[in-house]
């Protein structure tokens, strides 16, 4: 188990720095498949997401891709709502945690396939920060809940509605995974309820793959990109159907 752990912490990390997730839309079904319940694949999965989204926040400020600016805000209120969204998995069941992470998966998709392109020097809207507070918060707890970091909620709404450019919506996706699961780890450690020796080993794994992730998001075209990230939305909606259904 620990080869195959440690492969699959590459495989994510290296999806966590191109599309600017946290991984846990991928990484759960995939722990899922190997055997793991849907709470310790969670648990799993927020170990994990710390990891990527620290690293590769990092990475992607040094290369000039993530302006902090309103993302403080947002990631403030994902803070909070991740910390309550750790206490709030231990009362739903991990049938109801499945569903959800399924219609949040077709929000995902949905929501990304119709927006419309805007090159990386286009303009973006800008928000208050009360209600830039207001959508971190709700995202966070919706997230933690499902064991993921909630920037595949967020790109789209940046992408789709407030007309980021895709790889600085991917950028700040990302750096918002930072919040959102450093809060859901704390709440969930201090409960006792996550796999902290099979996270670390995947977390670990993946810092490999979140630099060659964020090298590849450089070197492709944002049509590309967008294309890649749709691609990927399938891809975790096909596994987790075969793993409720199937």
């Amino acid at each position: 188990m620990m080869i195959e752990l440690i492969f699959v912490g590459i495989f994510i990390g290296t999806m966590s720095g191109f599309f600017g997730i946290g991984g846990g839309m991928i990484l759960v079904p995939i722990l899922l498949v190997l055997g793991f319940d849907t709470k310790d694949a969670i648990g799993i999965s927020i170990i994990q997401m710390v990891f990527s989204s620290i690293y590769g926040s990092f990475l992607n400020f040094r290369k000039g891709s993530l302006i902090i600016g309103e993302g403080i805000f947002v990631g403030f209120g994902g803070f909070i709502g991740g910390y309550i969204g750790g206490y709030v998995t231990h009362y739903i069941s991990d049938i109801i945690l499945q569903f959800l992470f399924l219609g949040l998966l077709i929000f995902a998709l949905f929501r990304l396939f119709f927006s419309q392109h805007h090159e990386d020097d286009g303009k973006s809207k800008t928000l208050n920060k009360a209600l830039l507070f207001s959508i971190g918060l709700g995202i966070g707890i919706f997230s933690i809940t499902l064991g993921i970091g909630g920037s595949i909620i967020l790109t789209p709404l940046l992408v789709g509605v407030l007309h980021y450019p895709i790889k600085k919506a991917v950028s700040a996706g990302l750096f918002f995974v930072v919040f959102s699961s450093v809060a859901g780890m704390i709440s969930r450690l201090s409960s006792g309820t996550i796999d902290f020796n099979n996270g670390l080993m995947v977390a670990v794994a993946s810092l490999i793959g979140v630099a060659m992730g964020i090298w590849l998001k450089d070197h492709v075209t944002s049509k590309h990109h967008k294309m890649a990230l749709l691609a990927l939305y399938m891809f975790a909606l096909i596994i987790l159907i075969k793993k409720m259904w199937f």
